[in-house]
């Protein structure tokens, strides 16, 4: 796995533009990766929903859950499929919209600094282990490309946005990564 540095894409991954991005702040770098946990509707895997979702293009009349997040507009920078697929919808340079409200040891806004990687599943489900492999080694590709990002900068969303999100959740084995 590689990160092209004139693209700030992944080599390996499938891209899916996603309008929900911005610029970081001018000279921030990647500081931070937060793990994440996702399925639509929720619990159910499949069907290309979350890669509608954040390109925004759901089709709101599939799942009576869509007409929930329809007004919603978030992204990730990567998402990882059960199987170990790899999407990338926001070039790592960018601001993904993926922590909403967050602070990570004390500093806010960490959209700012921060690269967001969605796995499929949810907080109850084991995580694959397609998922663990392809995660592990994207975080050794970002830490290499990126000397900010050490060991102990890797959180869950629960992590810099507790008690309004619980993602990737109790059923996400930290060891697999670290």
């Amino acid at each position: 796995m590689r990160i092209d540095l004139n693209t700030h894409l992944i080599d390996e991954a499938i891209i899916i533009a996603s309008p929900n991005c911005d610029l970081r702040p001018a000279g921030m770098l990647p500081e931070l990766i937060v793990v994440h946990g996702i399925s639509l509707p929720p619990a159910e895997y499949g069907g290309g929903h979350v890669q509608q979702f954040f390109s925004n293009k759901l089709d709101t009349s599939e799942h009576p859950y869509f007409a929930e997040i329809a007004d919603l507009k978030v992204s990730s920078h990567l998402y990882i499929e059960r199987d170990g697929c790899l999407t990338q919808f926001v070039p790592l340079n960018l601001r993904a919209w993926h922590a909403g409200q967050s602070s990570y040891q004390g500093r806010k806004a960490c959209n700012d600094f921060s690269i967001g990687i969605e796995l499929e599943g949810s907080d109850e489900e084991a995580y694959s282990e397609q998922q663990y492999a392809v995660l592990k080694s994207l975080i050794s590709c970002l830490q290499g490309a990126y000397k900010g990002i050490t060991a102990k900068a890797i959180v869950g969303h629960n992590d810099i946005a507790p008690g309004r999100k619980s993602d990737p959740g109790a059923s996400f084995d930290w060891s697999r990564i670290k």
